[in-house]
């Protein structure tokens, strides 16, 4: 005998009669009305989003296929709402190791997406219909592929963004970066692009470290197609493939837009790597800064056509962007206060370090090749012979200054090797 599945209605119906709030498992009739959301509506709306928040997603739903949801609800849906593939949609997900993480699971990232709440209500007074692709709205669910806890994965992240035709200057510094800050325990978040993105993802999974790709399409559905075994590689060794578009949708082009704000969301910081002119990266960035985040950039040759961007979010007094050249600095940037400082950089130490200001000026007056007496250099480096006497023996020691049986001189530099790298 067949398994009787429930309608969508059904289900719906059983959520109004229910708890308000999903248990650890989850009321079906609220996870399955985000699941329809998700496919109905293209994220990214203020609107859409303030009034699934103020009524609840699951009379949002049935408003909206019932066709009394606001005019402005309705228009973003269309003819979507005559449509129901929630169900479909789930057990797709589930086939490929996927779910649905909807706000109302404890695996909900909250504190990081709470920034995205918090710009919605700053601009409160801005007309409903905002451009989607700038917007920075939260997602009313998002599908997860993967074994790890999002919020988990989430607590301790940096994104790494760049350019897609990125130089080998750019990958270099974004595998060192990708590995650098695995090793030291944080997520990697990037977009699993050509380029930069996949540069950062190969340097965390180097390192053991999981990392995770906000995606512009179904999770089951990796693009681009080249990255499929980097894609479950991320999936199968604790990382995460995220993505606000159910199983199966497609990477349209204003897609990668509207993502780009989860990546700034849902991390400490953005990092740009490689960045042109015009580019994503420079997007993310100042979505970062929007949801007052760190953005920090790497600086790159003032030649380099991929660095322009990058120069320019370091002119920009307005992002609030720093520079930085290493994981350590990264950190220091979005870690804890005190906690996670990083070292200063080494600098090499040289035989003059440490002098007095008398053994300089003593050293300073030694000639390069002839001896000379103490009491000539005391005259040149104005000061007592007997003081310049005292300090001699010190410099000597130091392999400074030489004695040469009539006097004082530099000590000579090594002579180099005879016919060393001579051709003939």
């Amino acid at each position: 005998m067949s398994e009787l599945v429930p309608t969508l209605d059904e289900d719906l119906e059983e959520a109004l009669a229910g708890p308000a709030a999903v248990d650890g498992t989850g009321v079906p009739g609220i996870r399955r009305a985000r699941a329809w959301l998700t496919r109905a509506a293209e994220p990214g709306s203020v609107g859409l989003w303030r009034w699934v928040d103020d009524v609840g997603p699951v009379a949002a739903v049935r408003a909206l296929r019932a066709g009394t949801a606001p005019e402005h609800a309705r228009a973003l849906v269309g003819v979507r709402a005559e449509e129901d593939a929630s169900l479909a949609d789930l057990r797709r997900a589930e086939r490929c190791g996927a779910r649905l993480v909807v706000p109302e699971d404890d695996e909900w990232p909250a504190l990081p997406l709470h920034s995205l709440t918090v710009a919605v209500v700053a601009h409160a007074g801005e007309p409903e219909q905002a451009d989607r692709t700038t917007a920075l709205v939260p997602p009313v669910a998002l599908w997860v592929r993967g074994t790890a806890r999002l919020d988990e994965v989430a607590d301790r992240s940096v994104a790494v963004v760049g350019a897609r035709a990125s130089t080998a200057y750019g990958e270099h510094v974004a595998g060192e970066l990708g590995h650098q800050l695995g090793e030291r325990g944080w997520t990697v978040v990037s977009g699993g692009a050509y380029g930069i993105d996949a540069a950062a993802h190969r340097g965390a999974l180097a390192a053991g470290a999981p990392t995770v790709a906000v995606l512009a399409c179904g999770v089951d559905r990796p693009y681009p197609v080249a990255h499929s075994a980097v894609f479950a590689r991320i999936a199968d060794t604790g990382g995460l493939l995220v993505s606000e578009w159910p199983p199966g949708a497609a990477p349209h082009r204003h897609r990668f837009l509207v993502r780009n704000r989860l990546i700034a969301a849902l991390t400490r910081g953005t990092v740009v790597v490689e960045a042109a002119a015009r580019s994503g990266a420079q997007a993310t960035a100042r979505r970062a800064r929007g949801l007052g985040k760190e953005v920090l950039v790497v600086p790159g040759p003032v030649t380099s056509a991929m660095s322009v961007g990058c120069h320019e979010l370091l002119r920009d007094e307005e992002t609030g962007a720093r520079l930085v050249t290493g994981a350590a600095q990264v950190v220091e940037a979005v870690g804890g206060l005190g906690t996670d400082l990083a070292e200063p950089p080494e600098r090499p130490a040289g035989p003059r370090d440490g002098l007095s200001d008398l053994a300089r000026r003593v050293l300073d007056a030694c000639p390069v090749r002839v001896g000379v007496s103490a009491e000539r250099l005391a005259a040149v480096a104005a000061c007592d012979p007997l003081e310049a006497m005292r300090v001699l023996p010190a410099l000597e020691l130091a392999d400074l200054v030489q004695w040469t049986g009539t006097g004082w001189r530099l000590t000579p530099p090594p002579k180099r090797r005879e016919g060393h790298g001579a051709g003939g």
